[in-house]
């Protein structure tokens, strides 16, 4: 019985150390993209806003 708790454990761990390393690379990811992605989303913007005839504030 008390095997059993013990692999439950572990295989808790695994899944945070799973999920950690997944927001890690995640958030790696966006500092190094955040510059080009801002811009493309900018640039997204005006052509919308001038496509409908509003101001982009």
């Amino acid at each position: 019985m008390r095997l059993i708790r013990e692999e439950s454990g572990q295989g808790m761990v695994e899944y945070g150390l799973i999920l950690g390393l997944i927001a890690i690379v995640a958030i790696a990811a966006l500092t190094a993209t955040g510059g080009s992605v801002k811009s493309i989303f900018g640039t997204i913007s005006g052509a919308v806003s001038s496509a409908d005839g509003t101001a982009r504030t």
